[in-house]
């Protein structure tokens, strides 16, 4: 099975097309078919330990991995701060990449006055959504 499964993987290159004309093929180092039969079992396979390392709580959903945690104090900022490190680790461990601008930082809270949330992967700030653009603009009347 292990050698079926590399040789599916191995040797592969792609081609995009924009308009008409097609782009020279390049090879594709890593990732997995989009649109194959085995796409989703070995996507699964491919993250099933990214939660071992990670405190927070961690939830995946096909590709989207969203990690969460309460904060009681400054001690909770720095933990999820340590999971997104280590997150980056286990990225560079799988040679594959999270691009931290797909990804967004929300703070839910009663709070009147709101710190700004500052947390990165690796050298890149996460930027920080607004529930405007999570829920969007419903105003009651």
């Amino acid at each position: 099975m292990v050698v079926c499964i590399r040789e599916f993987l191995k040797d592969r290159s792609q081609r995009i097309r924009v308009g008409s004309p097609y782009s020279e093929e390049d090879r594709v180092a890593s990732g997995i078919p989009q649109g194959s039969v085995l796409g989703p079992l070995l996507f699964l396979t491919y993250v099933n330990d990214i939660w071992r390392n990670i405190e927070s709580k961690i939830r995946l959903f096909a590709e989207d991995c969203i990690i969460y945690r309460k904060m009681f104090n400054i001690n909770d900022v720095e933990k999820l701060q340590t999971d997104l490190d280590r997150l980056g680790d286990w990225a560079k461990g799988n040679e594959t990449k999270i691009n931290p601008n797909k990804s967004k930082a929300l703070n839910f809270t009663r709070a009147q006055v709101k710190d700004p949330l500052n947390y990165s992967l690796g050298d890149e700030k996460i930027p920080e959504a607004s529930c405007l653009q999570i829920f969007g603009n419903h105003q009651t009347k």
